[in-house]
């Protein structure tokens, strides 16, 4: 927002006005905060004048509802959290993003304490895609892309531990970047499994995600597994950038050959980068298929732990899919656990060496676009299988060893948006956006598909 053009009370008057509109189809808010969000933009606008700029001036934002909010119950898509205290204050990134000008409007659907794909809360209702609103918007950040999708908001945070903004980013048509493992602190965030957990932003537009990694970035030492790294901002609307990067497309656990929206995902990709200065090279990584089921049994694990007393206390007040997923974790084996540590730390390895010869990786970041709201089943790879376990099919084993991706969605002109992964050596969240830019220059990566009449 430039300084003049229009007040930040202004910006949040047509938010509300949005939402009010929207969000009864989508189901993507649920905690709208008018007051607040009025009381913030009436302090942005009676800054004094010249004083220095802030970069997200008057940008309203929403968060999934496990951030904390003060004065507002952290109820983690959940029904027994609904009894917990208020939060005292906000979550680290929500005050990192406040202190840039941002404005927080609300709290959005998830899945029930993140474990989940579909977007579909047995508690708050499903969360519904803005592109056809019989279809899943994704999980467990369900809201965080759909309210982005929609035009409610331009931006949104959500959490990934196996794809959880992915997944949602390329079911609604958005980009969603999971930074690496410890680039942002999870401070006021309430946790699902810790050594997976990642923050980060959800955007219509590419630059939109940049600011919003820009703002909340960077070292805290509340955070146990934050690393002490300089703060490295994205380049926001940078211009015509033609330096060439070796870019290795995914295959075999990754081939979606059978999986048509997203093969011709992936064949637009390689088409715009193969025209470029570019170099496109397949590649594999032999161990995805074991790392995802490393992450599966990790997540369980730690899930399961997290949630022991809960299980013990109340079962009957869990979505009945998830109380079953935490069951089982907390009756595997020790030793299985310990083994998927193993194949975690092999399979990081094993990244790392491909990336001596590729810059980035392009992977699907969904097997397919949107089911069917209620739809159970889907055909994968020649067999029938769960949705909602397998919609972060590709998305699970590069979350096990924490690597930045950043999920874009393609141009394929079927009427429901599919995103594909960029994806970079740790740290190199840069690279993920340059490529990013390449491909919406070429055509093959689009930005604010969904006209904002609708739905």
């Amino acid at each position: 927002m430039n300084a003049g053009e229009i007040s930040a009370t202004e910006v949040v008057a047509k938010t509300m006005t949005f939402i009010e509109r929207r969000n009864p189809a989508v189901n993507a808010f649920t905690e709208v905060l008018q007051e607040r969000a009025r009381l913030r933009a009436e302090s942005l606008d009676q800054r004094e004048r010249g004083s220095k700029p802030l970069d997200l001036a008057g940008v309203p934002f929403a968060v999934k509802n496990l951030f904390d909010i003060s004065g507002i119950t952290t109820v983690a898509g959940s029904k027994i959290n609904r009894a917990n205290p208020p939060a005292t204050q906000d979550a680290l990134v929500i005050q990192r993003l406040e202190a840039r000008g941002a404005i927080l409007v609300g709290a959005l659907n998830m899945g029930e304490y993140a474990y989940d794909f579909s977007g579909e809360n047995v508690h708050d209702g499903p969360c519904r895609n803005p592109w056809a609103l019989d279809r899943m918007a994704g999980g467990s950040s369900s809201g965080s892309g759909a309210a982005a999708a929609a035009g409610m908001v331009p931006l949104t945070l959500g959490t990934d531990t196996n794809g959880s903004i992915r997944v949602p980013s390329s079911l609604c048509g958005v980009f969603g970047l999971k930074p690496t493992f410890g680039r942002i602190p999870r401070t006021g965030v309430f946790p699902f499994s810790d050594s997976l957990d990642h923050v980060g932003p959800i955007a219509r537009g590419l630059d939109d995600l940049a600011l919003a990694y820009n703002g909340i970035q960077g070292y805290s030492a509340t955070d146990h597994v934050c690393v002490d790294r300089p703060v490295e901002n994205i380049e926001v609307s940078a211009g015509s950038d033609d330096r060439p990067v070796r870019v290795g497309l995914l295959g075999d656990f990754f081939d979606v050959e059978e999986m048509q929206a997203a093969k011709r995902a992936l064949e637009i990709v390689a088409s715009a980068l193969g025209n470029s200065a570019s170099s496109v090279t397949g590649c594999s990584l032999p161990l995805a298929e074991a790392a995802r089921s490393a992450a599966f049994l990790i997540t369980n694990v730690e899930g399961a732990n997290f949630h022991r007393d809960r299980l013990l206390e109340d079962a009957d007040a869990f979505d009945p899919d998830t109380r079953d997923r935490f069951i089982a974790g907390s009756l595997l084996p020790a030793a299985w656990y310990i083994q998927a540590q193993r194949v975690r730390a092999l399979f990081a390895q094993q990244a790392a060496s491909l990336f001596k010869d590729f810059d980035v990786l392009i992977a699907p970041a969904t097997p397919t676009s949107a089911p069917n709201i209620g739809q159970r089943t889907m055909q994968l790879a020649g067999a029938e299988v769960n949705v909602r376990a397998n919609l972060g099919i590709f998305t699970q084993p590069l979350s096990c060893i924490g690597l930045p991706v950043l999920s874009a969605p393609v141009n394929v002109e079927s009427g429901l948006p599919i995103g594909i992964q960029v994806i970079a050596a740790p740290w190199r969240e840069d690279l993920c956006f340059h490529v990013t830019r390449t491909l919406m220059r070429l055509g093959a990566v689009v930005e604010r598909a969904l006209p904002l009449d609708n739905p």
